[in-house]
């Protein structure tokens, strides 16, 4: 999974693919173009911003309960 950051902050939902990740700060309006392999530019998003790897969590949504029965 990846997201975008801030400095450390995440302020993004993380998303499974770096790209996916480009393509919605993209749509946020944060990017002017995507990065594209071989080809070197100039820095795509503002300065303090990043996108990096992180860790899935898995958080029950704290509403769902077991039934009570199971058939």
């Amino acid at each position: 999974m990846y997201a975008l950051f801030e400095g450390n902050k995440q302020i993004g939902d993380p998303f499974p693919t770096e790209k996916e990740v480009w393509e919605a700060a993209l749509i946020e309006g944060l990017v002017t173009d995507v990065p594209v392999a071989d080809e070197e530019g100039g820095r795509l998003l503002p300065a303090g911003y990043h996108v990096a790897p992180v860790e899935e969590t898995f958080a029950p949504r704290s509403d769902w309960k077991l039934p009570r029965e199971i058939s």
